[in-house]
């Protein structure tokens, strides 16, 4: 991640089930790309844009009962932990997008909605988003939010 005056990247490293370790956020506008392994965090106010990754759990192999080809199976809380790390690195956010190609970005909704209020109120949008390139998904944000800003006028 780049690092720019006054944005705090604050101990997120990019190791799976590494999480930051305090408020990422301290930017107005930030793009989130969630999957149910990863989020892209993207702030779009500096350019370059700045970003870090949040990584969900690893999975426990289990000898018995393996779900899948790989024999991994979820533990409970996985998913909780893994919304939780994200909800906390967007502390600090003014305006929050968050986009994926799958159900994560709605599960990470309703984690929202349930555990992290303060983030839910702003959220301002949820879109469908394949798997863009950092470029695409930054110039994506940024006319995303350019627009909602002009709405909001």
């Amino acid at each position: 991640a780049s690092s720019s005056a006054g944005w705090r990247p604050g101990g997120c490293d990019r190791r799976r089930g590494a999480g930051p370790t305090e408020a990422w956020v301290v930017k107005r506008h930030v793009a989130v790309w969630i999957d149910h392994k990863v989020a892209h965090l993207f702030a779009v106010d500096v350019t370059p844009a700045d970003a870090t990754t949040v990584a969900a759990p690893l999975h426990d192999v289990h000898n018995r009962h393996p779900r899948g080809a790989e024999g991994t199976k979820d533990h409970p809380d996985d998913a909780r932990r893994f919304f939780q790390e994200v909800a906390r690195a967007l502390d600090g956010a003014d305006a929050v997008l968050i986009v994926g190609p799958s159900t994560a970005k709605l599960e990470f909704i309703r984690y929202v909605h349930r555990h992290a209020h303060a983030i839910e109120a702003r959220v301002v949008g949820v879109e469908t988003v394949d798997h863009p390139t950092d470029n695409q998904l930054v110039a994506y944000a940024r006319t995303y939010f350019k627009r909602t800003d002009a709405a909001r006028l």
